[in-house]
């Protein structure tokens, strides 16, 4: 085996953190891993990795030599990307991750449509409510909703996500319908379980002022989808993103409340990725098929 396949499995060991799962991942065997890494060790005379029985670390000299193999192979995948890209149809792997809920209600039929368009792109989409390690999995592209904090990584806004107060006219006949975030104290408030920190409304007023209102209710849930279901059958006042609700507010089974008050902070839809000299074509066109499709949102501005 060659100087670089062996350093393919050193990094593939040290991105798993196991001689297993890199071997699952280049379809070999644990044995032929092991070997293969200490054929390296050997011919570089220093240890690369700590290896116990749970688990596979680098040794100081092995994280320099994986940080910088590891972009050396990058480099080196990219420019016959590169190649390849100048050919007229683009083609390679793309492994995507995106919110399950967005994803599958908003963007599967657009990622149909490319798939269908670039066949010779092989599409990994994984949907994940949970914000993935781009980098430790591999992603080569994610979609965040939210309001983004300073990183390393790029991001394309694709839309507007805004977060909205809502209720059925059933339930706001019965119980009023709130004029002033004050009045929300007396109003069943359903709550997202998995959200941290307190359960509160967090809005910018009409004078541009920042405030905050805690809620309460008697109905939690760990699922946007089940929230909205259970303000369409009246049980209170759901607090989600639009693109939950932007069609039920169509249809008039719910009602926006405090339109004149802004959830804050805003939040938006991004295409996020890692920095990089070259990004592929079959990337940049994903990429560009994402944020016309977003246009089309039912709440697009």
């Amino acid at each position: 085996m060659d100087h670089l396949s062996r350093i393919s499995i050193f990094i593939a060991v040290v991105q798993n953190e196991s001689f297993a799962g890199a071997a699952r991942q280049l379809g070999i065997t644990t044995s032929a891993v092991s070997k293969q890494i200490q054929n390296l060790e050997a011919a570089l005379k220093i240890k690369l990795l700590n290896r116990t029985t749970r688990k596979v670390s680098v040794t100081e000299e092995g994280a320099l030599y994986y940080a910088r193999s590891n972009r050396a192979l990058a480099d080196l995948q990219e420019a016959e990307e590169e190649i390849q890209d100048m050919k007229s149809c683009p083609r390679g792997a793309l492994k995507i991750t995106m919110p399950h809920s967005f994803g599958a209600k908003h963007l599967s039929s657009a990622i149909a449509a490319f798939g269908m368009r670039y066949p010779e792109v092989d599409l990994n989409i994984n949907f994940d409510d949970k914000t993935v390690d781009l980098v430790g999995g591999g992603y080569d592209l994610a979609i965040r909703i939210g309001d983004l904090k300073d990183s390393s990584l790029i991001a394309k806004r694709l839309a507007s996500c805004p977060i909205l107060l809502c209720a059925s006219p059933e339930y706001l006949v019965k119980h009023g319908k709130p004029q002033t975030p004050r009045a929300l104290r007396g109003h069943n408030m359903l709550a997202y379980s998995n959200q941290t920190g307190a359960h509160e409304w967090r809005y910018k007023t009409p004078n541009g002022v920042v405030e905050n209102i805690q809620l309460q209710g008697s109905f939690k849930c760990n699922s946007g989808e089940m929230l909205m279901q259970a303000a369409c059958h009246g049980l209170g006042i759901a607090t989600l993103p639009i693109f939950y609700v932007a069609e039920y507010i169509k249809s008039g089974a719910l009602v926006p409340i405090l339109s004149d008050y802004v959830s804050y902070p805003q939040r938006d839809i991004f295409a996020v990725y890692q920095p990089t000299q070259y990004i592929s074509t079959r990337l940049r066109l994903f990429i560009d098929h994402l944020a016309a499709s977003c246009k089309k949102l039912p709440w697009a501005e």
